[in-house]
């Protein structure tokens, strides 16, 4: 079967990983609000804590979630969010907090200031890997006993977080990659350019931190997002093909609670179309 000629309507039906298609991209960012909401008032009515891996893209899911704790007043008093990754300069130290690229300005830009105060996480439950301090992850999860929800966006290559695809080792080996820093990829440079500063590749730092395949594998639920047009190629791949270290996500095939959540223009066959020019 070629994967790449398989009927969008027929995906579901192959899947190894459970996917839930959204009509628009918008569609998606509330089912993804609604459930990472679940999760936390189910834990707050059982008295517990609540550990999130949080992306910084997509964004669309915060300001929905933002819009149902203000409104419905769930507090995320009892929450800890860590923050999946975040650009690097050459030296590997964070980049600028005020930086526009900069994932930990973002989240208190689109995220944390949009929290009434009395229902807001704590500053100190807002947590981000750290170069020189990697094991802070994995001391949380294990200070928890557990990890509730990971959910992010899919890069162009089939990445999660900034945990790039790695040729000449085993899907094995690659799950059990902890945090870390690394060099981004190419393509990644060019699908971020593309998309935040008008395909600047110069304007893209080199380097990033990023958690590990080996936490997020830990989590109860993991959820993915495809909402573009570009996420087609890599979407059938994690979905429907090998589990392989080239297409990060397609390790979640393994995971007992994954989800892939893909606008429909994620789904269309990504194969050259025939178009036919007038002369």
């Amino acid at each position: 079967m070629d994967i790449n000629l398989l009927p969008p309507e027929k995906l579901a039906e192959n899947a190894k990983i459970k996917l839930n298609v959204c009509e628009h991209e918008v569609d998606m960012y509330w089912k993804v609000a609604i459930e990472v909401l679940e999760v936390i008032a189910e834990n707050n009515r059982k008295g517990e804590p609540t550990l999130m891996v949080v992306p910084y893209g997509p964004l669309g899911p915060y300001a929905r979630i933002a819009e149902l704790v203000n409104k419905y007043r769930i507090s995320l008093k009892n929450c800890c969010f860590i923050n999946m990754d975040e650009y690097l300069n050459d030296d590997k130290t964070y980049i600028d907090y005020n930086h526009p690229l900069s994932f930990r300005g973002g989240m208190d830009r689109t995220f944390y200031s949009k929290i009434d105060d009395e229902l807001n996480v704590l500053p100190e439950n807002r947590i981000f890997p750290e170069p020189g301090k990697e094991h802070i992850v994995m001391d949380k999860i294990r200070e928890y006993g557990k990890l509730d929800m990971v959910f992010g966006g899919v890069g162009i290559n089939g990445h999660y977080a900034f945990n790039e695809p790695e040729e000449n080792v085993t899907a094995e080996e690659f799950a059990t990659r902890e945090t870390r820093v690394l060099k981004i990829t190419r393509e990644t440079k060019t699908i971020n350019a593309f998309m935040n500063c008008g395909a600047n590749l110069d304007a893209i730092p080199d380097w990033c931190i990023t958690v590990g395949m080996k936490e997020m594998l830990m989590a109860k639920k993991v959820r993915m997002c495809m909402p573009r047009d570009w996420n087609a190629g890599a979407l059938r791949k994690v979905i429907l093909g090998d589990v392989t270290a080239s297409v990060p996500c397609s390790l979640f095939q393994n995971h007992p609670d994954a989800m892939l959540y893909a606008a429909a223009v994620a789904t269309a066959c990504p194969v050259p179309e025939i178009r036919v020019y007038n002369k």
